[in-house]
């Protein structure tokens, strides 16, 4: 896996025509985790969304090795996102929304069987693979959207609040697979306030900082 850099320079965002947080700067590399903190309000989320390259910052620039991130055009270059809503099609089946965006990348059908077969074992839903999304608790919903960006296999993952909806099972099953995602190279950026997931990272962020 290519060593890949992601950087934030002076980045700001302004909600209402006012800073919702201003001079951000930080830079994570291949292999590392980043987890963001900070208070309710101080627009974690939107932090978030601004590194993945979804929304674009009012000043500043995000650039993942020297290329603007919302410039990416490969789906390959581009970070894998799990929202905090996961951004899931309530009539789809887990399996179909694991293999929706590996058939969009036009992976042989195998291949596609093969990835989401794994990540939905990995996470511990074999058994709900072909119920709809609608029929699921809000703790399989989170742990579907997860397993939609872990398959991609993308070098880039951002993660907001991933542990919110799992019981502690559940969460203890994601971090080992994220730390396994780590040691292959994964750069993983985390919006989190839990304990356990704060103690594994390689730098902690606290937006509160920067309003």
């Amino acid at each position: 896996m290519a060593r890949r850099e992601l950087r934030a320079t002076q980045v700001g965002v302004d909600i209402d025509q006012r800073p919702l947080f201003d001079s951000v700067n930080l830079v994570v590399e291949s292999g590392q985790m980043l987890v963001i903190t900070g208070a309710s309000g101080s627009g974690k989320t939107i932090l978030a969304r601004t590194l993945a390259g979804v929304l674009e910052p009012d000043r500043g620039e995000v650039t993942l090795s020297g290329t603007p991130v919302r410039t990416l055009t490969s789906l390959s270059d581009r970070p894998a996102i799990v929202t905090q809503d996961f951004g899931l099609i309530s009539v789809l089946s887990a399996a179909e929304t694991v293999s929706l965006p590996l058939r969009v990348r036009s992976l042989a059908k195998e291949e596609i069987r093969s990835r989401t077969h794994v990540w939905l074992g990995a996470l511990g839903l074999e058994s709900c693979a072909d119920r709809a999304v609608e029929e699921l608790s809000g703790g399989q919903r989170q742990r579907v959207a997860i397993a939609r960006a872990l398959a991609i296999s993308s070098d880039v993952i951002v993660m907001d609040e991933p542990t919110a909806e799992l019981d502690p099972d559940n969460r203890a099953i994601l971090l080992s697979l994220l730390e396994a995602e780590l040691a292959r190279g994964v750069m993983l950026i985390v919006v989190s306030h839990e304990v356990d997931v704060i103690a594994r990272a390689d730098t902690v962020y606290d937006l509160s900082k920067h309003h």
